[in-house]
């Protein structure tokens, strides 16, 4: 675990700008990407850095802007408009791979990001 400094901080006090480093974040961005289609827990992803839930998702909020959760989300759905405008994969089809277990789900999170639902994305290609 990097060591964090603040000027003026008290021992054993982290400094509330405090992000992980580019290393780190590469290492868990690209742990994102490449397991988009499978359950990922907080823990899998502290787990690499060998750092708690809690210090994780502090870090990486500071660090990308977003809770883990709400980026991987935002990735999810970035890949299934790839999908949506490349492909003729069904949706439920693109909903695995995306990581969502049902075309359902997929329908809900992308028109919460996208204000349409899938299929109205694609036939707007």
């Amino acid at each position: 675990m990097p060591v964090l400094q603040h000027i003026g901080a008290d021992k054993g006090q982290i400094a509330h700008d405090a992000r992980l480093n580019q290393r780190q974040l590469l290492q868990v961005l690209d742990y994102l990407n490449d397991h988009l289609d499978q359950e990922i827990k907080l823990a899998d992803l502290a787990n690499l850095l060998g750092i708690s839930q809690f210090h994780f998702s502090r870090l990486f909020r500071q660090s990308v802007g977003l809770s883990p959760y709400q980026y991987l989300l935002q990735q999810r759905i970035e890949t299934a408009k790839q999908l949506l405008k490349q492909t003729d994969d069904s949706i439920m089809e693109i909903a695995l791979r995306c990581g969502f277990n049902s075309h359902s789900h997929l329908t809900q999170q992308f028109r919460k990001f996208t204000g349409i639902t899938p299929s109205r994305y694609r036939s707007d290609r």
